[in-house]
């Protein structure tokens, strides 16, 4: 399970996270939603160590990060927002690389390479430099990169850019597969229909703040008859315009409780299976 405490993150007096509380549980794909800078990217960086909280903790499986760093990283599979990196090397010594940095045996490498660039499309790309790919093969090879060493969490920003369908079908198929084994799926989206079709539960943020968590069904049925894209935007753009929305309150279903007894009372089908 991960759990953010009190994540806040300022930079001067830009507050780009403001007192975010989360937990995402063992089992589920979790979607993060929201505009352009409302801290989806500033989420996801603090929990894979690319950025440093100015207050709050982040837990993995009840381990501080800042204690354990190296383990947390080693179980946590990343796809940044932008593929724009190692471009001057060829993809294959770049995924020989990371094979190798979480101590991925050499022939288990190997196969998860062949494996990997078979579902993705990818084989016959492997010694191309990866600034000769395009924005959709580049996606696809860091992709490849975090899925190699099978880790336990994946975390992945923005996924869907760029791929080709059948490679965004091959994806959330993986990712539905990865959750069922019990293990966890954060992602963030700007694509509302990917959210409802693929999230166990899914968070909406707005300005740094969490104003919501919980099922689609759960936030359908604060706005009968409304489509989903109507309650989103009425959330971000305009949460007191109907009264439907507290913005200062943020609206947990079970994600918030103090104990594992009144956790496990709410909980889905899926999440309580998955814990026994």
């Amino acid at each position: 399970m991960i759990r953010l405490a009190g994540l806040t993150k300022q930079y001067g007096d830009k507050i780009a996270l403001d007192n975010l509380d989360l937990e995402i549980f063992d089992g589920e794909i979790f979607g993060l939603i929201g505009h352009n800078g409302a801290g989806k990217s500033t989420t996801i960086k603090s929990l894979v160590s690319i950025i440093e909280p100015t207050y709050g903790q982040i837990f993995v499986d009840g381990k501080n990060l800042k204690e354990n760093r190296l383990e947390i990283k080693k179980q946590i599979g990343y796809v940044s927002d932008s593929p724009d990196m190692f471009l001057k090397i060829p993809a294959i010594l770049f995924w020989e690389f990371i094979g190798d940095i979480y101590g991925v045996e050499k022939e288990t490498r190997d196969r998860k390479i062949a494996e990997l660039c078979e579902i993705f499309d990818m084989t016959g790309n492997e010694n191309l430099l990866i600034e000769e790919f395009s924005h959709g093969m580049r996606q696809k090879a860091f992709i490849i990169a975090a899925l190699l060493s099978d880790p336990k969490i994946w975390v992945l920003d923005e996924p869907m850019t760029g791929l080709d369908p059948q490679s965004a079908f091959n994806l959330k198929e993986m990712m539905k597969e990865h959750t069922k084994k019990g293990n966890t799926v954060l992602f963030s989206t700007h694509v509302l229909e990917v959210a409802e079709r693929l999230c166990d539960r899914v968070g909406i943020l707005r300005k740094g703040k969490l104003i919501f968590v919980g099922t689609i069904d759960e936030l359908k049925n604060r706005y009968p008859g409304e489509n989903l894209e109507k309650i989103y935007l009425d959330m971000v753009n305009n949460p007191n315009g109907n009264n439907k929305i507290d913005p200062e309150e943020k609206q947990y279903t079970y994600s918030d409780r103090d104990s594992d007894s009144d956790i496990g009372s709410e909980k889905s089908d899926k999440q309580q299976s998955m814990e026994k």
